[in-house]
């Protein structure tokens, strides 16, 4: 299943199993980290299974969120059950899944590195001195981290993780003033031959439908959307926090 293989590319701080569910807690960094991820069976009745979410969501200060594949009978459930889209997590509340062949061509400057640098952090999480939980969910596992440098500066980055025969492509941001010179083409590519180098054999990528521009880009390379998914919670008063 993708969605397994972009979850274990995006590891969250703490894990939790519920049978084949799996709830996830990063301290806020993006709700990919800080949500349930529904595939499979929990193991229990539904009305259970929420309860476990809700509860582990409490308990560590996060909003209760499933993420959960579109148009799949989960969803039925989870409307029967009071849940609602999360709309809250808007622009990346419906994500596209995507596929694609290893990016190969010009790097246009961008080297892959072992370690982010400052300036890679200060793109990738808006912080050039991150907390914990971006740089664990950031910087576990088999990643490089992408940059091009002009004019002294760090003018775009991508993260890429390997997971199995997957390349999976995070991150990828260019400065605005330094649009539209082929930056975001030529990390991608920097990104594939790093990941081809580590015996990747495709990618995947997880792109908000909102994200004009970095879909136009994907699927001049090559990508096709897979399945889509969203993020559902509970409607006020459906999980109450059973602590207060």
């Amino acid at each position: 299943m993708l969605e397994l293989a972009c979850s274990r590319a995006w590891p969250p701080l703490l894990e939790r199993r519920i049978g084949d569910w799996t709830l996830r807690w990063a301290d806020g960094f993006t709700a990919r980290a800080n949500s349930a991820l529904a595939i499979g069976d929990p193991g229990k009745p539904l009305p259970a299974a929420l309860r476990d979410v809700s509860d582990f969501a409490h308990d560590h200060g996060i909003p209760p969120v499933i993420q959960v594949i579109q148009n799949t009978s989960i969803e039925e459930d989870l409307d029967a059950h009071g849940w609602v889209h999360y709309v809250e997590h808007r622009p990346a509340h419906e994500v596209r899944l995507m596929t694609g062949p290893i990016p190969r061509g010009t790097s246009a400057g961008a080297v892959v590195l072992d370690e982010p640098t400052s300036g890679w952090w200060e793109m990738s999480a808006g912080s050039a001195e991150p907390a914990e939980a971006p740089r664990h969910v950031l910087g576990t596992g088999k990643v490089g981290f992408g940059v091009v440098e002009l004019d002294g500066v760090t003018a775009g980055a991508v993260r890429g993780a390997v997971v199995g025969e997957w390349l999976h492509i995070a991150r990828l941001e260019v400065r605005a003033e330094f649009r539209r010179r082929g930056l975001a083409r030529g990390l991608m590519n920097a990104v594939g031959a790093w990941g081809a180098a580590q015996g990747a054999t495709g990618v995947l990528l997880q792109v908000a439908l909102a994200n004009d521009g970095a879909l136009k880009l994907y699927e001049s390379m090559g990508c096709t959307e897979h399945h889509r998914y969203r993020y559902w919670a509970p409607a006020p008063g459906a999980c109450e926090d059973r602590r207060s």
